[in-house]
């Protein structure tokens, strides 16, 4: 067992590794499961990691999957740098969205664990690696997965109200997954009514609720296993992903909703089925993906939409192509639009005649400026002007306003003690007006002194010249 393992069966004892496990631990209980790597009463040990701040936590977020798990696996904390020795006897390491970035030697750790067949649930969020600051793209690349920065958005309104709660009916793209969640896939999902007599399947497909989450670019070794759904954009893209090691029974899958296991959506629609399905995938060899699915998903290109409001910031002239230029740009002025000469006179003079008009100097017309509105006259009474109110002399201290220097620096002293010698030489220095000789940071007890000295100095030097 690893060192960072914290487990319990309820009772004190021992598990693997020298790690003593009493009933006050805030820890997880386990029982008999599907069996893994660890053969002791075919239980299989599962860890959730909490070493790179995650999202979630089976403390925070991942409580109800904690209680779905207890009854059939061993579960535990792992809070210590990755290796492959402290990983050596774990089936399942579950990421709940890392937060922080792994090092080379933790990407060597996982790859040797997966290559002794361990298994890895990896979960992101919306925004990929740059939402949430980490690099686990790296390791995924290597097995043909990548969490792209975007996010998933329901394109019609359906039982919940945020457009990234997406309600997907038939994103499942490997019929093995609904088989194993107890669908009815085949020849049973095409026929009316024929259902087996034992009642195990179910007459739909497995539904989800898809909240939050990014989408994935998929491709060989890796197998898409969930998709973003028709009524989604972007659309039939893969949202869940899993790579088998052809070496052994090593298994990565990546989901790329962290919310969508969490206590808030694990028990909508068929969420926990899904969780169920996954986990014994990861855990066990009782679940083989479908070859002609795995080899032909049906998923869509991923496609751009631009962003328009990035776009409208940086508007540009709607050019359209033309023809060459000539090389005598004055040929491209069609001076026939407007030219100034008296080519119209003697047809303006010929109009008289058609028209019956006499021909005579035209003659000004006297305007007629009509007034909108009535004349103004002054005003008999002078406009009364509001004073301005007294001061408010009862908040005023008028004998502190209005005393003498010598008057002011004697209540200063009666108020003063011998503690409180720097406040009283800078207020007698405020008084006899010293501060305002002197600049603004050097208005203390020090300077003001210093100031003093220094003029007592100079007038008896001037009293002796």
């Amino acid at each position: 067992m690893p060192s960072g393992y914290a487990g319990g069966l309820g009772k004190p004892g021992t598990l693997g590794g020298g790690i003593t496990i009493g009933p006050g631990q805030d820890t997880f209980v386990g029982g008999v499961g599907p069996g893994g790597r660890n053969t002791e009463k075919g239980v299989a040990n599962v860890l959730f990691n909490i070493s790179k701040k995650e999202t979630m936590t089976p403390s925070n977020g991942f409580k109800t999957m904690q209680r779905r798990l207890r009854n059939g696996f061993k579960l535990g904390l792992f809070k210590e740098e990755m290796s492959a020795a402290k990983l050596a006897d774990t089936d399942l390491l579950v990421f709940g969205g890392p937060k922080e970035k792994f090092t080379t030697a933790e990407f060597a750790a996982l790859k040797a664990y997966m290559d002794n067949g361990g298994s890895i649930l990896y979960l992101t969020g919306e925004g990929g690696e740059a939402a949430l600051e980490t690099n686990f793209n790296y390791l995924l690349e290597e097995y043909g997965m990548m969490v792209n920065p975007d996010s998933v958005t329901r394109t019609v309104y359906y039982k919940y109200y945020h457009p990234k709660e997406v309600y997907v009916a038939n994103g499942v793209l490997n019929r093995e997954i609904n088989r194993a969640a107890g669908k009815r896939v085949g020849v049973l999902a095409e026929g009316t009514n024929t259902v087996p007599e034992t009642g195990k399947f179910s007459p739909s497909s497995l539904t989800f609720v898809y909240p939050f989450g990014a989408t994935l670019n998929v491709q060989k070794p890796a197998i898409p296993i969930l998709s973003s759904g028709t009524v989604s954009y972007p659309l039939n893209r893969p949202v869940g992903a899993a790579y088998v090691n052809p070496n052994g029974s090593g298994k990565l899958v990546v989901v790329a909703s962290t919310q969508m296991f969490s206590d808030t959506y694990i028990d909508k629609e068929e969420n926990g089925k899904l969780l169920d399905v996954l986990i014994q995938f990861c855990t066990s060899d009782k679940i083989v993906l479908n070859s002609i699915d795995a080899n032909e998903p049906d998923i869509s290109d991923y496609h751009y939409l631009p962003d328009t409001a990035e776009l409208s910031t940086t508007l540009r002239s709607c050019l359209q192509e033309s023809e060459e230029l000539p090389k005598d740009f004055t040929a491209l002025f069609d001076m026939q639009l407007f030219q100034f000469d008296a080519k119209l006179v003697p047809a303006a003079v010929e109009m008289y005649e058609q028209l019956g008009l006499k021909k005579e100097p035209l003659t000004l017309i006297q305007p007629q400026f009509e007034t909108p509105l009535l004349p103004l006259t002054p005003a008999t009474f002078p406009p009364m002007l509001v004073d301005l109110p007294a001061p408010s002399l009862d908040l005023f201290d008028l004998d502190d306003a209005f005393a003498s220097d010598r008057v002011r620096l004697a209540q200063l002293t009666n108020k003063c003690t011998d503690e409180d010698l720097e406040y009283y030489v800078r207020e007698c220095g405020a008084i006899l007006g010293v501060n305002e000789r002197l600049e603004a940071d050097k208005r203390d007890a020090k300077h003001v002194l210093e100031f003093v000295f220094r003029s007592v100095v100079g007038w008896k030097k001037l009293n002796q010249e």
